[in-house]
């Protein structure tokens, strides 16, 4: 019995010894491959400005009478490529805004409070001080369907209208596990600094890859961003104020600003009822329509020609 006790215990070293040994390669390969990737990293896609002391990348393209601000969701690793399939569809006659919030893109990583009122002063300080004036038609992904939500109730005469892709709402948060949320992105922001990133298949966790709307250039782009700011501290901080904000949103009447809403079919959801949720939202606004798609939640590279058609639509309608 004790002689097979050794070679448990042998065996069990061995295979620890191997598990230490690939994680250890696997980190220093991850730290070349950072070095080598970084030209890629250099010139910021948007205009950097400064922001309570650090740089904030906004992307702008086109002019016109609609000015579209683009927002993206939680753990977006470049949004102003994964929105590009989308807003290069979208027609003349209007302005595309795409604000790459502190710990996304090519904007800096801070070590600071993340409250989604701090992270509404701030957006609105980067348009102002780029000289881009209301009002905006928000187009929220994901969480920032939140501070689309509280915009448009503290400052409704700078939201011409909503267009909802995918957005999270308050009703949402009721039904998901946010502290089990916060640790699986404190894991993965430890897997991505260890390096295991790169052995799994991104293009199920980022959908723009599989996109043509992206050249491949522009996707290695994308990626090496991603390897470096996933699941970074600012985004992890970033659930801390989700509640509050969702109470101090439900305690005021909703926003009753023209609202389109895309929705996905809830596959990716982690609570229950996410297509209802959506549902509920716009019922009772008087001017509302939710197009439900057959598609993930990163819906904009999915479906971007359909909602591109329905969104130019739906902006010639505000005249």
């Amino acid at each position: 019995m004790k002689k097979a006790f050794k070679i448990i215990g042998r065996v069990f070293l061995i295979l620890l010894a191997v598990v230490l040994l690939f994680l250890a390669v696997l980190f220093v390969y991850n730290q070349v491959m950072l070095k080598k990737e970084e030209p890629l990293v250099t010139a910021p896609l948007g205009q950097l400005v400064e922001i309570d002391g650090h740089d904030m990348c906004v992307y702008t393209q086109g002019e016109g009478d609609h000015t579209l601000v683009f927002l993206s969701g939680s753990g977006t690793p470049s949004p102003i490529l994964d929105f590009k399939s989308l807003y290069d569809q979208i027609g003349d006659g209007c302005r595309v805004v795409v604000i790459e919030k502190f710990g996304y893109g090519f904007s800096d990583i801070v070590d600071e409070e993340r409250s989604f009122d701090t992270m509404l002063r701030q957006d609105r300080e980067a348009l102002e001080k780029l000289g881009i004036g209301a009002p905006y038609i928000l187009c929220p992904h994901s969480m920032s369907g939140l501070e689309a939500i509280q915009w448009a109730q503290e400052y409704p005469d700078e939201v011409e209208a909503i267009v909802g892709l995918d957005m999270a709402l308050p009703d949402f948060y009721d039904v998901l596990d946010l502290k089990g949320t916060e640790r699986k992105e404190i894991l993965s922001g430890i897997a991505v600094k260890m390096g295991l990133l790169r052995i799994v298949d991104i293009e199920d966790m980022f959908p723009a890859f599989s996109s043509d709307g992206l050249t491949d250039e522009e996707k290695d782009i994308y990626r090496a961003l991603m390897y470096r700011i996933t699941c970074n501290k600012v985004i992890i901080n970033e659930n801390e104020t989700i509640t509050e904000t969702c109470d101090k949103i439900r305690s005021r009447p909703k926003p009753d600003v023209p609202t389109l809403i895309f929705t996905s079919d809830g596959r990716d959801a982690d609570g229950d009822g996410w297509v209802q949720i959506e549902e509920a939202y716009a019922d009772g606004l008087t001017n509302s329509k939710i197009i439900e798609l057959n598609c993930g939640h990163y819906i904009h590279n999915y479906e971007y020609e359909r909602i591109s058609k329905e969104m130019n639509e739906f902006i010639k309608g505000l005249g």
